[in-house]
C-alpha cells in the first residue's frame, strides 16, 4: 500500500533520476532520520488538518451521545449483552458464542459504577428506572468507541496521505451514518469491533510507513500496536477475522515485494528476510493469539459459579464450578434400578407407550409396525426404564452391581414390559436411520436378543467409570448396527401424538446423540445411596477448558439458522434495502429503526462499483498497450485505494457462505472500510496524484539526494512538488466543491432518519409512509 507525508506537505527537495550508488547503512539511517525531521516541521504547520480533526471528533461525540438515555427501556440485544454483563458482576457462569472481550468491556463500566448485576434483562421494554440499573453507564461504553472510531477513520485517511476533503469525506460517511450511530448508543458489541477493525487499520498504515526503518522502535510499537488492535477485534466477535484476513494479505503481498531482488532499497538476505517473517509472525499472529487466549482466562477466573451456561458444558468442565446442581445431586446408577432419561440439547424423555407405528408412512414406506419410542417433554410414568445386565446375575447376587461406562446393557421398560430394540428398518422421518421400537421378553430372550443390546458409552470417561444420574452424560450405541439413539425437535404426525422421534443415528460422533440420567424414582428417599457427601470443586487444566467452550461456540454459532423477521441476505446490505426493528412504543409513536444513511450507503456502494470498473478499464487499456494512467498515480490507485477495497471485500463477501442467521449490522466493519474507498476515488476522480515521500526516501538512501532549494539544481534533477501547489486553486476548488456535494447529501438523508435513529420524537402516519424508501417495514405507517 503507497502512503505518503499527512497532509500533502512533502520536504522540497531536488533527488536525482538515476539512484544506482550504493550507500552505507549508517548513511541510509541519516538519510531516513533526515526525511523525518522534514515531516515533523512539516506535520505542524497542518492546522487545517488538526482542526478538522477536532470539529469531526465533536461531532462525533455529540451524535453519539445526545439522548442516550432514550428510551430507557430494554432495546433490541441489550437482551443478551446486558444479561452477559450481570452475569460477570455476579460471577455466575453463562454460554455465549461470542468471545469474551466485547462482553467483559461491559462488567468493566458496570464495576465502574457499583452495580451489583441484580437485574437480568430478560424482556424487551423491561424498565431501567424501575429496576434501578445504569443503564446509562452501560451505553456509555459503546457511544465512547463509536465516536472515536470516527476521528481513527479521519486518521487513516490523513496517515495514508490523503488530501483534506477526501478525509472529511471518509470521516464523514461514518459520522453521519445512522447505522453507526443506532449500533454504537445501545448495549450491543459492534461498537467495539468497528472501532478495533479500524484501530488495526490505522495501526498497519502507520507501521507500513516505517518500513524504511525496519526494526527500530517505533516499527516494532506500530507493528505489536497492530497485532493488540487485531486481538481485540477477534476477541470480541469471530467476525473479526476478516480484519486478520485483510492485513494478512496486505503483509503477504509486502513480504513478497522484500523478497525481490530487485527491489528499490536493495536486496535483502534470506537471514535479513528470515528476520523480518519472524518478527510479523510474532506481531500479528503470536501476539493477537496470546491475547485472545488472556481473555479467556479471565472469563473462566470471573465466572466461578453455577450457572445457565452449565448446559452446553460436559460434566467434567462442570465439576469446576461451585454451587453446580448436576454434580451435587448426581448418584450411582446400579443394575436394576429404574431411571428417566433425557436428551441433553432437547430435554424430551426417553418414552414408550403400547399405540403401534402406522404400516404406511405418507412417503409409502412401510414400518415393522412395532411399539412406538418417542420423545415426551414431561415426566411421566412412560418415561421409567430399568437397566438390565447383557447377561444375568447369579440368584444370590442380584444387587449391587454398579453399571459402568462400556458394558452391554437392556433397557426394560417398566409400563408395558416390553424391551428397547433398534433393527434395521427405516425410522419414520429419516429413511437412512433406524427404527426404534420395543419387544415382549420372550423376543427379547429368543430370536432378537442381540437386537435388545446397546453398550454404554459415557463421554469424556476414563476407563471402567461408574455411570451416575446427572452428571453421566452418555451415549446409548446399538450393540449389533453400530447407530447412536437419537432425537429432533421435529414432532411426529397424530398418530404419535406429536412427540418426538426417536431413531438410530449413523453419526455416532454428533454431538447430538448425548442423553442424560434426569432421575432414579426407584431409590427411596431414605435411601443410603440418597446421602450427599461435600464435593470439592474440580480442577480442569485451562487449554482443556478453552478448547471445550471453543467446540461448544462453534457448534452453536453454526447452529444459528433458523429464521428471524428482520434478517437480510448480504446483497441486501449494500444497497440497504431493509434494516431491523429495535424498538416502539405504541403510546408516543415512538421507534428505533435500525437502518443506516441510504444517501451515504448509495454513494459508498456506486463508488465500490466505481473503482471495480476502473481496474477493469485500466487493465484492458495496459492489454492494449495504451497507459492511461502514470505508474505513480497506478501504484496509489492499486496499492492504497486498492487496499481498502480488499479490506471491504474481506468483510464482506464471506458472509455469502455462511448458512446462519445474518442481519444488516453484520455489514458495518465493510461499510467502514466502503467510506474510506469513497474518500480515496474522490480525490483520484479529480487528478490529485498523491506526493510520493517515498521517492525521497529511496533516493536518499541511494545517495543522490540533490539540495532542492536550490535554481537549476543541475541536469536530472527531480523536484517532488506537494499536492496543493501541484493542482492549483483550482482543483482544490473542484474537490472541495465535490466534496461539499457529497457531505450536503449525507447530512440531508442523516437528518431526516434521525426520529428513527434516536428513538424521538413520534413520528406521524405520514411521516413514517414518507420515510419507508424501499418498503422499510417501519411501524406506525397506518
Amino acid at each position: 500500500m503507497s502512503v505518503r507525508q499527512r497532509g500533502g506537505q512533502a520536504p522540497k527537495k531536488a533527488v536525482s533520476s538515476s539512484p544506482s550508488s550504493p550507500t552505507s547503512p549508517d548513511a541510509s539511517r541519516d538519510a531516513f532520520q533526515e526525511l523525518q525531521e522534514s515531516a515533523k516541521s512539516a506535520v505542524t504547520s497542518e492546522w487545517d488538518y488538526k482542526l478538522a480533526l477536532f470539529i469531526i471528533t465533536t461531532i462525533a461525540f455529540l451524535t453519539r451521545f445526545w439522548g442516550i438515555n432514550h428510551p430507557n427501556e430494554v432495546v433490541f440485544d441489550e437482551v443478551h449483552f446486558g444479561k452477559f454483563a450481570s452475569y460477570y458482576l455476579q460471577r455466575t457462569y453463562f454460554f455465549d458464542v461470542h468471545p469474551p472481550f466485547g462482553k467483559l468491556l461491559f462488567a468493566l463500566m458496570g464495576w465502574f459504577v457499583g452495580y451489583d448485576g441484580h437485574f437480568h434483562f430478560d424482556n424487551i421494554g423491561d424498565s431501567y428506572i424501575k429496576n434501578n440499573v445504569p443503564y446509562v453507564a452501560f451505553r456509555a461504553m459503546p457511544a465512547l468507541l463509536g465516536a472515536l472510531t470516527v476521528p481513527t477513520v479521519f486518521l487513516i485517511m490523513w496517515e495514508s496521505g490523503y488530501t483534506l476533503p477526501a478525509a472529511i469525506v471518509a470521516s464523514g460517511l461514518v459520522l453521519f451514518d445512522n447505522a453507526h450511530i443506532g449500533q454504537t448508543r445501545l448495549i450491543l458489541l459492534d461498537a467495539t469491533l468497528v472501532f478495533a477493525m479500524s484501530v488495526s487499520v490505522l495501526s498497519y498504515v502507520r507501521f507500513y510507513k516505517m518500513r524504511h526503518d525496519p526494526f527500530g522502535r517505533k516499527w516494532w510499537k506500530w507493528l505489536l500496536l497492530t497485532g493488540v488492535a487485531l486481538s481485540c477485534v477477534i476477541s470480541t466477535k469471530y467476525v473479526g477475522v476478516f480484519t486478520f484476513l485483510t492485513i494478512g494479505a496486505a503483509v503477504a503481498l509486502d513480504l513478497w515485494g522484500l523478497l525481490d531482488i530487485n527491489r528499490k532499497g536493495g536486496a535483502l538476505s534470506l537471514p535479513e528476510f528470515g528476520k523480518h517473517f519472524a518478527a510479523r509472525v510474532t506481531g500479528l499472529i503470536l501476539v493477537p493469539f496470546l491475547f485472545y487466549l488472556f481473555w479467556f482466562q479471565v472469563h473462566f477466573a470471573i465466572l466461578y459459579r453455577s450457572g445457565p451456561g452449565d448446559d452446553f458444558m460436559t460434566p467434567e468442565f462442570q465439576e469446576t464450578l461451585s454451587d453446580n446442581i448436576m454434580t451435587a445431586n448426581s448418584v450411582g446408577i446400579d443394575y436394576f434400578d429404574s431411571i428417566t432419561m433425557r436428551h441433553k440439547e432437547t430435554k424430551t424423555y426417553l418414552h414408550s407407550h403400547p399405540d403401534k407405528y402406522p404400516l404406511r408412512y405418507e412417503d409409502g414406506r412401510v414400518s415393522s409396525q412395532g411399539q412406538q419410542v418417542t420423545g415426551y417433554p414431561f415426566n411421566d410414568t412412560n418415561n421409567h426404564w430399568q437397566v438390565l445386565p447383557a447377561q444375568p446375575f447369579s440368584e444370590g447376587d442380584l444387587h449391587g452391581h454398579r453399571v459402568k461406562s462400556g458394558d452391554l446393557i437392556k433397557l426394560r421398560h417398566l409400563i408395558t414390559d416390553t424391551y428397547l430394540l433398534s433393527h434395521d428398518v427405516a425410522s419414520p422421518y429419516y429413511p437412512t436411520n433406524q427404527e426404534f421400537t420395543t419387544v415382549p421378553l420372550e423376543q427379547a430372550d429368543g430370536d432378537r436378543f442381540n437386537d435388545t443390546l446397546f453398550e454404554l458409552r459415557i463421554e469424556g470417561a476414563k476407563g471402567k467409570a461408574d455411570f451416575k444420574s446427572m452428571s453421566g452424560h452418555f451415549k446409548l450405541i446399538h450393540y449389533p448396527t453400530k447407530v447412536a439413539m437419537w432425537t429432533h425437535t421435529s414432532p411426529l404426525p397424530e398418530w404419535a401424538y406429536k412427540q418426538a422421534e426417536i431413531n438410530g443415528n449413523k453419526n455416532v460422533q454428533q454431538t447430538s446423540n448425548i442423553w442424560y440420567v434426569d432421575n432414579i424414582p426407584s431409590i427411596p428417599a431414605d435411601s443410603e445411596r440418597m446421602k450427599k457427601e461435600p464435593r470439592k470443586v474440580k480442577y480442569v487444566p485451562f487449554l482443556k477448558k478453552y478448547i471445550e467452550l471453543q467446540r461448544a461456540i462453534f457448534f452453536h454459532n453454526n447452529a444459528l439458522t433458523s429464521s428471524h423477521p428482520y434478517s437480510s441476505q448480504p446483497i441486501h446490505w449494500p444497497f440497504l434495502l431493509r434494516g431491523v426493528s429495535f424498538w416502539t412504543q405504541n403510546d408516543t409513536r415512538q421507534q428505533i429503526y435500525f437502518l443506516g444513511n441510504p444517501v451515504g450507503w448509495w454513494i459508498a456502494s456506486s463508488l465500490l462499483a466505481v473503482f471495480a470498473g476502473i481496474v477493469g478499464a485500466d487493465q484492458l487499456s495496459q492489454r492494449r498497450g495504451v497507459d492511461s494512467l502514470d505508474e505513480r498515480t497506478r501504484s496509489r490507485f492499486y496499492n492504497s485505494t486498492g487496499f481498502f477495497f480488499l479490506a471491504w471485500a474481506a468483510h464482506y463477501l464471506p458472509f455469502y457462505l455462511m448458512g446462519r442467521q445474518l442481519f444488516l449490522h453484520h455489514y458495518l466493519p465493510a461499510h467502514l472500510a466502503s467510506a474510506l474507498v469513497t474518500g480515496a476515488l474522490l480525490e483520484f476522480i479529480f487528478n490529485l496524484d498523491p506526493v510520493a515521500l517515498e521517492e525521497n526516501v529511496d533516493a536518499k538512501l541511494a545517495g543522490k539526494v540533490g539540495n532542492a532549494n536550490k535554481k537549476g539544481g543541475g541536469p536530472g534533477t527531480k523536484r517532488v512538488v506537494p499536492a496543493k501547489e501541484r493542482i492549483g486553486g483550482n482543483g482544490m476548488l473542484a474537490l472541495w466543491g465535490a466534496a461539499g456535494v457529497v457531505m450536503a447529501m449525507v447530512i440531508g438523508g442523516w437528518y431526516f432518519f434521525l426520529p428513527l435513529t434516536y428513538g424521538k420524537p413520534g413520528l406521524s402516519a405520514e411521516e413514517v409512509v414518507r420515510r419507508k424508501w424501499m418498503g422499510y417495514d417501519l411501524h406506525f405507517a397506518k
